[in-house]
């Protein structure tokens, strides 16, 4: 990691014990994973790994999990957060802790522009920091620090991951992302929010990047479109044949490319 994690983290552990992975999530610093996958609400369960692979509990709060997914050549490391960019900062920092070889992000982005249909597999090709949280992460002052800048993903490694699920068949869209702090109040203020002129709005991908950064592992985001404000694609209250359409995105394609990322 670099020097500026090592320090959150040792000024962090000033205060707070040892081993806060384990304390978090029941995770082991002592495993060797492939793979680290962080994910706001999708649990492994959830995409329906545990009918192929072994899915183990480690550990279970109010808001916050920690899962191990194991095949025959392959082990992972599975936390499931809260939304927004404060939890993903702050949970990412107890998992420097952990030995991981690789991360992935997985979570839902809605669109805001036309021709993006539910279901549709995205990467960040930037993403707007519009959570004050972010700018901890930015070696300045906090009081000079400035939110709204573009934040940029390991292009490397995401063009490797865009790589692969073309050889296996399915496409990954590279697409500009806003970080909103609040879902409920992005309503009243969307037409600033498409000032920006980005393709999709979530919540934690400018602090994912910010993160990959400073731990200097390879990570990718892999977002599903849940809805699309622009073409009127519906978050609650999909029909039939969009909820099939979701759930190829949700319940195939991205726990295919998990597993597929795990054995690299």
């Amino acid at each position: 990691m670099k020097p500026e994690l090592q320090k959150i983290v040792d000024n962090f552990h000033k205060y707070n014990s040892e081993h806060m992975a384990f304390q978090a999530f029941g995770l082991n610093e002592d495993t060797a994973y492939d793979a680290l996958v962080i994910a706001p609400s999708f649990t492994p369960y959830k995409l329906g790994l545990d009918n192929l692979y072994s899915v183990t509990t480690m550990k279970e709060g109010a808001y916050i999990a920690g899962y191990e997914v194991k095949g025959d050549d392959f082990i992972i490391a599975w936390i499931k957060i809260g939304s927004s960019a404060g939890n993903l900062i702050d949970h990412l920092a107890l998992c420097t802790e952990l030995n991981f070889k690789r991360m992935i992000f997985i979570g839902a982005v809605g669109a805001l522009k036309e021709g993006f249909s539910l279901g549709d597999i995205c990467t960040p090709s930037y993403s707007i920091s519009g959570s004050q949280a972010d700018v901890y992460l930015k070696g300045k002052s906090i009081r000079d620090a400035v939110t709204f800048e573009k934040v940029y993903p390991d292009v490397k490694f995401a063009d490797k991951v865009i790589k692969i699920a073309g050889d296996k068949g399915y496409n990954i869209n590279k697409a500009s992302v806003f970080c909103t702090p609040s879902i409920a109040l992005e309503y009243s203020r969307i037409d600033e929010i498409k000032a920006f002129d980005t393709d999709l709005i979530e919540m934690e991908t400018a602090s994912f990047a910010l993160m990959t950064e400073l731990m200097e592992i390879p990570g990718v985001a892999l977002l599903v479109v849940s809805d699309n404000s622009a073409s009127g694609a519906p978050l609650v209250g999909r029909s039939e044949e969009q909820q099939k359409i979701y759930d190829y995105g949700r319940k195939t394609v991205l726990p295919d490319m998990i597993i597929t990322l795990a054995r690299l």
